[in-house]
């Protein structure tokens, strides 16, 4: 794996785009939680396959799908990582959070499971947090499996992070954000209770909420136990997939004081319930969630506030992407 470019800022966020040797292209990234230090917070994000055959409509990652990485593949994303700043493989983050969630339905991909029984034993890294961020498409019954068992047997105590996109509460909106056919509400709920041990993090339950989608804290409080499901509101960030569909973000991404009726209404219920805003500058830098650099490269006419450290490629085109 070569790598062909690089965006971003060392103190914040950076985005990379490598080359395999069979000519794929694969983007990547690595971030930190401002003003949290590196030593105390690092964060991976890695790609789980060479497009994305979901195409969530707020998502710039979708589209061209062109199969899975390998195992292989998806460590060496880590490794160059990890070998950039810790040559000796000894991280010291209290926090090293690998992310499964760049481009890829994870679980559309059984590779991911090999290379989470292999992360404990690569890395000195006493801090290790892998999380799966997955909407649970039909038919990956498999995956969920093996991933209560690789859980209990290697991640448990609170050293695993598992993560449904959810985004609504009305099932027919959820299929037309995410159109492909996936886990009800009520499935991944009784998942839930197969996963959830005394110990662990919560499951969390994302919404990355659009204006007029519902978020019906009734629904949440009758299907989700609140006392291993926790709720993240995050806002609808600024991709090329949104604008297209006309959906902007309910949660403010600017105005991080502000209050909301729904999130007092969750947490009356019981719900830890966050509201997670990052950096505005990654969304320039094309590192936060949703975001794709080779999306971007394939726009004729580009969006404002997104991008903009990515400017124009001559090395890469549409057709390797």
């Amino acid at each position: 794996m070569r790598i062909i470019n690089s965006f971003g800022k060392d103190e914040l966020a950076k985005v990379y785009i490598a080359e395999f040797d069979d000519g794929s292209i694969v983007e990547f990234v690595e971030s930190l939680q401002p003003p949290i230090p590196r030593q105390d917070k690092w964060v991976l994000i890695i790609s789980t396959s060479f497009g994305c055959p979901v195409r969530c409509i707020i998502c710039d990652a979708g589209g061209s799908y062109r199969g899975k990485l390998s195992v292989t593949q998806m460590l060496e994303q880590v490794d160059f990582l990890v070998s950039n700043r810790y040559p000796d493989q000894k991280i010291p983050a209290k926090k090293f959070k690998i992310q499964f969630a760049r481009m890829g339905e994870p679980s559309f991909n059984e590779h991911v499971i090999e290379v989470l029984r292999k992360l404990p034993f690569r890395y000195e890294a006493p801090g290790l947090l892998p999380c799966i961020s997955t909407i649970a498409p039909s038919g990956t019954d498999d995956f969920f499996d093996e991933l209560v068992t690789i859980k209990k047997d290697i991640y448990c105590q609170g050293k695993f992070q598992l993560q449904f996109s959810v985004h609504s509460t009305d099932e027919k909106i959820r299929d037309t954000l995410m159109p492909v056919p996936k886990w009800s509400l009520a499935k991944i709920a009784e998942y839930g209770s197969q996963f959830y041990q005394t110990g662990d993090r919560k499951i969390a339950l994302n919404f990355a909420l659009g204006q007029n989608i519902p978020l019906n804290p009734h629904t949440m409080h009758e299907i989700f136990p609140p006392d291993y499901f926790m709720i993240k509101i995050t806002p609808v960030n600024p991709t090329y997939a949104a604008v297209k569909h006309s959906i902007k973000t309910f949660i403010s991404s600017t105005a991080v004081e502000m209050q909301y009726e729904v999130v007092e209404a969750l947490r009356t219920y019981g719900f830890d319930t966050l509201i997670s805003i990052g950096e505005n500058e990654e969304n320039l830098i094309g590192s936060n969630c949703g975001q794709y650099v080779m999306r971007h490269y394939q726009q004729e006419e580009h969006i404002p506030d997104s991008y903009t450290y990515v400017g124009e490629s001559k090395k890469i085109t549409s057709e390797t992407a």
